[in-house]
């Protein structure tokens, strides 16, 4: 018996590391959550701005400040409260700011598909099977491996292609939301309904 509850305890504590250890799995999903919802609210705000010509970049332009408030002066404050040096080696500015600049434009460029007629779901399908399949073909380019290409295992290329195959299959068939003309019709008889039924509660 005494074996055996120090087996449990054993298993517990490698439970509880390897949790423990999964932080970034956390920082991870949340990530999945914040970009994909970054689309939809991001094709609102330009429906909103009610500017056919000048929409996108006014939207753009907010976006812009929301990268301010939450990119320069939130970790400045974090910086200021840690006491941080002040020092930056020129390669570590040089690649953060490449860094920045090709989110920038991403972000752009996700505004110019919508002004084109792209819907959120579609556009962002793409964004997302696509951009992994990027990382890892400028990863391996820039970190080949130690033993050359042909070291690569195959589920490395069925993963770009089920990738791939799946941004294509969410993109051509993605469901069509119901026409506005049938909801709104919908919605009228829905009301027109509970205002016949008040005056007979009342009564």
């Amino acid at each position: 018996m005494s074996h055996c509850r120090g087996c449990n305890r054993v298993e517990a504590l490698r439970f509880y590391r390897c949790f423990t250890n999964m932080n970034w799995l956390i920082f991870a999903l949340m990530t999945v959550l914040s970009w994909g919802l970054y689309g939809i609210f991001l094709h609102s705000g330009q429906v909103a701005m009610a500017d056919k010509t000048n929409a996108l970049y006014k939207s753009f332009l907010f976006v812009g400040l929301a990268y301010f408030l939450t990119a320069v002066l939130a970790p400045l404050a974090i910086l200021v409260t840690r006491k941080a040096d002040w020092a930056y080696p020129a390669a570590g500015m040089g690649w953060s700011l490449v860094a920045g600049v090709a989110g920038a434009i991403g972000a752009f460029c996700v505004l110019l598909a919508f002004g084109n007629g792209g819907k959120p779901g579609v556009v962002m399908s793409i964004v997302f099977a696509g951009a992994p399949i990027v990382n890892a073909v400028v990863a391996i380019g820039l970190n080949p491996p130690k033993e050359g290409l042909g070291a690569i295992p195959w589920q490395f290329y069925l993963g770009i292609v089920m990738a791939a195959t799946g941004g294509c299959l969410v993109t051509f068939f993605k469901p069509a939301p119901a026409p506005a003309s049938a909801a709104k019709p919908a919605v009228a008889a829905v009301a027109a309904a509970a205002f016949k039924a008040a005056p007979q509660a009342e009564q």
